[in-house]
């Protein structure tokens, strides 16, 4: 992997914070310190890690939020007050600036731009590993990345 990924997640924090820490995006901006909201990691890490909301702009967190009865291709459907939490967390905390000025296909953090740029140089045929399952799947080569470390020097593609 590129020297680029520690530029952009070396200190995101997905269990703790759920966020970005000191992370830098494209064009040296910085991403702020995200507080923990331990809604977001009980609900949305029970099935798959709780993603910094800095990863996608508002806009996308809203689309994601108001479709959770199909939540790619799963009933994830919270109660209206989590729903609403949720919500207004994640879009507080929303990723801004150039790195994440577009929303992704699909509302997909690992369609957007820079997540493809990151992964450029991970064969297709990569993703549809057993032990790896798709490209969503970050604790598959990042054994961290439940604690927000993304660092490409301890990258450990499976086999």
């Amino acid at each position: 992997m590129k020297r680029r990924l520690n530029r952009f997640v070396r200190h995101a924090v997905l269990g703790g914070l759920a966020g970005l820490s000191a992370a830098h995006a494209e064009g040296g901006a910085r991403i702020a310190a995200v507080p923990p909201l331990p809604q977001y990691q009980q609900e949305c890490a029970a099935c798959h890690i709780a993603y910094p909301p800095g990863l996608l702009p508002a806009a996308s967190w809203q689309r994601v939020m108001n479709s959770l009865p199909n939540h790619y291709g799963t009933d994830a459907s919270v109660d209206a007050a989590t729903l609403k939490e949720l919500s207004a967390w994640l879009t507080a905390h929303a990723g801004t600036g150039k790195r994440v000025g577009a929303a992704p296909p699909e509302d997909r953090i690992t369609r957007s731009a820079w997540f493809v740029r990151q992964h450029d140089e991970v064969a297709a045929a990569t993703w549809k590993r057993a032990s790896v399952k798709s490209a969503s799947h970050c604790a598959a080569c990042h054994a961290q990345a439940d604690q927000g470390d993304f660092d490409e020097d301890r990258v450990r593609i499976p086999r």
